[in-house]
């Protein structure tokens, strides 16, 4: 799966397919060591089985900015580099063996067409990513990453 070079947008970005069969492995948050972890991160970072990653952050317009990551490295905003560091989200599981399967991505827009919200479906839940003054991330439980109700 390419995801795409490092300043790219994914390749399929809008559809429903950008991130369809890749093996999430882990998720980290992109915190600003001076404040601590007790609030939500800057952005977070999805480590993909292949080795790549995805980064989601948020703009100044509180919209939500997917595009590649840089996996070790910390994105390049993070500046200085020594009061930023990637940390586990304390809200989310460890992932299963082998990581979770992607099945299903979508992107919910505005008004103007710009991306609020992503959802990633995978085999055993989804990860639901709102962009805002930082990002907020959830997981939620449920067989194939089944749509939500309600």
């Amino acid at each position: 799966m390419r995801v795409g070079n490092e300043g790219e947008a994914p390749r399929a970005q809008g559809k429903a397919d950008w991130l369809r069969g890749a093996r999430i492995v882990g998720v980290l948050g992109v915190f600003y060591r001076p404040e601590g972890r007790m609030g939500e991160p800057e952005a977070v970072e999805f480590l993909l089985a292949d080795g790549q990653s995805v980064l989601l952050t948020c703009a100044s317009d509180r919209t939500l900015q997917v595009g590649p990551g840089a996996w070790p490295r910390l994105p390049d905003w993070c500046v200085p580099s020594g009061q930023w560091e990637f940390a586990a989200v304390w809200n989310l599981p460890q992932p299963p063996d082998g990581g979770w399967t992607v099945t299903r991505t979508e992107e919910r827009r505005d008004e103007k067409g710009e991306v609020r919200e992503a959802v990633i479906r995978c085999e055993g839940g989804r990860f639901v990513v709102i962009g805002g003054d930082t990002v907020s991330i959830r997981f939620t439980r449920g067989h194939r990453g089944a749509p939500a109700r309600g």
